[in-house]
């Protein structure tokens, strides 16, 4: 067992019930407030703990790491130290927390100055990403999508089952949760007998996705396996993909998507290592057909992680529409990352892959409003009136993320993003 996940460990910061940071996350965000420039922080309750005034203050001795790791606007140098080092420190910060170590606890002057409210600080993007790739690989949401448009007979490309389908996607469109976004433009086909036109996206959507962000891999030419794979996994984000349906359909043959996706993506503002979902791994579905040797693994590789989206139009009370499961993933991290990088390719430290929309087996846990509505055949009510086939301007849209075992409940926080009208 990794220490910092023990269930018996208190602290003595206070953690309020159901919180999403009690001592055994400790997720890492980057923060600024109006008198502290950005820096690197962890969550603890509702609590920002300042690592850069830590280290300042003497409680990182023998720990790997310099002032300019934690002095900066980014995640992306506490990464490349590897994952030993990033072990080793949230070890320390667990037991810095502890209810039973007295280090920190007992030294007002030293509280004051690295622990901060939440309520006081502004987080910014985690993670400076310099290459983003999106999966598609929620076995539901590719049958759901392929039934709409190719008929139940043919739900499934010929190569679904075999590899973990993806695609390059935009990492310079990225945002920090709570960011908003304008409603895109571009070509659309309203009616397939006329020819295309220039306009707003009529059909916008969320992808409720989860993402994960990499340690340094190898050199180009040599491939990260299965084995390895856990080991080039820093931590996991919650993930909207956002799409703009119309766009990409009229766009995506024959190469994929492009303005239909890279207008924006939004990421949760604090990273969940990859140890402190240890406690949380649950076995994935069946691979029938048997994957290839270099996608083949033993135990448990998928991750029980509860997630929900709501939609909150203007003036008006939020309602739940979706809740699903990060545990229905047909293609597990690791295999998206072996398969990205069977064929040599180098992934860099902070490098982002996405899980593609997560949707799960009944009408309720579907990740995507053109799952939801069908194509808008079937809309869904909002609490304070009106519907939704898809996303309106106003709107914004919510998702939440936590594991709960039973002993220890730990989540993701939120993200949240509003869609502004398009500009002329």
């Amino acid at each position: 067992m990794i220490a910092a996940n023990n269930p018996q460990l208190t602290s003595w910061v206070e953690v309020p019930e159901n919180s999403d940071f009690p001592i055994q996350n400790l997720p890492f965000g980057v923060f600024q407030t109006k008198q502290l420039t950005p820096r690197v922080g962890v969550a603890i309750g509702n609590k920002v703990l300042d690592l850069k005034s830590l280290l300042v203050l003497g409680y990182f001795e023998n720990l790997p790491f310099e002032k300019e790791d934690f002095d900066t606007d980014s995640l992306n140098r506490l990464i490349s130290k590897g994952k030993l080092a990033t072990r080793e420190l949230r070890g320390r910060l667990s037991k810095l927390l502890r209810s039973d170590v007295s280090d920190l606890q007992n030294k007002h002057h030293h509280v004051d100055q690295c622990l901060i409210d939440q309520s006081e600080i502004e987080m910014i993007l985690p993670v400076q990403v310099g290459d983003y790739t999106d999966f598609y690989s929620s076995i539901e949401h590719a049958t759901n999508v392929g039934i709409m448009f190719r008929g139940k007979e043919n739900a499934l490309m010929p190569n679904w089952k075999h590899i973990p389908v993806g695609y390059h996607g935009r990492s310079s469109s990225i945002v920090v949760s709570g960011t908003p976004l304008h409603r895109p433009k571009g070509q659309i086909k309203p009616n397939d007998d006329e020819p295309p036109i220039y306009g707003a996206s009529r059909l916008l959507d969320f992808e409720l996705e989860m993402g994960f962000f990499t340690y340094p891999g190898k050199p180009l030419g040599q491939r990260i396996n299965m084995d390895e794979a856990e080991e080039h996994i820093f931590g996991v984000v919650l993930f909207n993909d956002w799409s703009a349906r119309d766009i990409q359909k009229w766009e995506y043959v024959p190469l994929g998507p492009f303005l239909g996706k890279n207008f924006g993506s939004t990421v949760s503002a604090w990273v969940v290592t990859l140890d402190a979902l240890e406690p949380y791994r649950v076995a994935g579905p069946v691979q029938d057909p048997p994957v290839l040797p270099y996608l083949e693994y033993e135990g448990a590789k998928n991750y029980d992680i509860k997630l929900q989206v709501a939609i909150k139009p203007q003036n008006q009370e939020e309602t739940l529409i979706s809740n699903s499961n990060l545990k229905y993933m047909y293609w597990n991290m690791c295999q998206q990352l072996a398969h990205h990088t069977v064929n040599g390719c180098n992934v860099r430290g902070g490098d982002l892959l996405a899980s593609g929309t997560i949707s799960g087996p009944t009408e309720d846990s579907y990740g995507s409003m053109l799952e939801l509505s069908w194509r808008g055949t079937k809309p869904l009510a909002m609490n304070g009136g009106g519907e939704r086939k898809f996303i309106a301007d106003n709107d914004e849209v919510i998702m939440r993320g936590h594991c709960d075992n039973g002993e220890v409940r730990i989540g993701f926080g939120e993200v949240r993003g509003k869609i502004l009208p398009s500009i002329d």
